[in-house]
């Protein structure tokens, strides 16, 4: 670990490039050589067509957990306890393999309309148009 102080690094000309701290120093951490080595195999070796094809099952399969979090909610669970929770799993994926295996995109849920706010009901009852959504306003 090597630690420059606030003076050390206030005349440097990379200081602007540097991160900041609290106290205006940097500290660089080196890690330990057998580290240093286990990175420099593991990064040549990712380099490879075998880690490569490895790495591109594995890719498959983030997606599909990606699919489960973002698009099922099985971040959290509804039930408390291992059991229930592996039963939401086990029918979630049967869902979602139906879903699949039908060839069909996925149904979209078509949110219910909220109900007009005040200002809405002012703007609709002096027929003065109002944009769709916020987000329209600038476009």
């Amino acid at each position: 670990m090597a630690r420059f102080t606030k003076s050390r690094c206030r005349p440097c000309p990379a200081r602007a490039q540097c991160t900041s701290t609290a106290d205006n120093a940097r500290t660089v951490g080196f890690p330990p050589r057998e580290l240093r080595d286990l990175q420099l195999r593991v990064r040549t070796e990712q380099q490879t067509p075998e880690w490569k094809a490895r790495y591109a099952a594995r890719s498959g399969v983030e997606g599909t957990v990606n699919e489960f979090v973002h698009g099922h909610g099985m971040r959290r669970c509804r039930y408390q306890g291992q059991g229930k929770a592996h039963v939401q799993h086990v029918l979630t994926a049967i869902a979602v393999n139906i879903e699949r295996l039908s060839g069909l995109p996925p149904a979209e849920e078509t949110p219910t309309p909220r109900r007009p706010t005040a200002f809405q009901n002012y703007l609709d009852q002096r027929e003065i148009p109002r944009p769709k959504s916020w987000r329209t306003l600038g476009s």
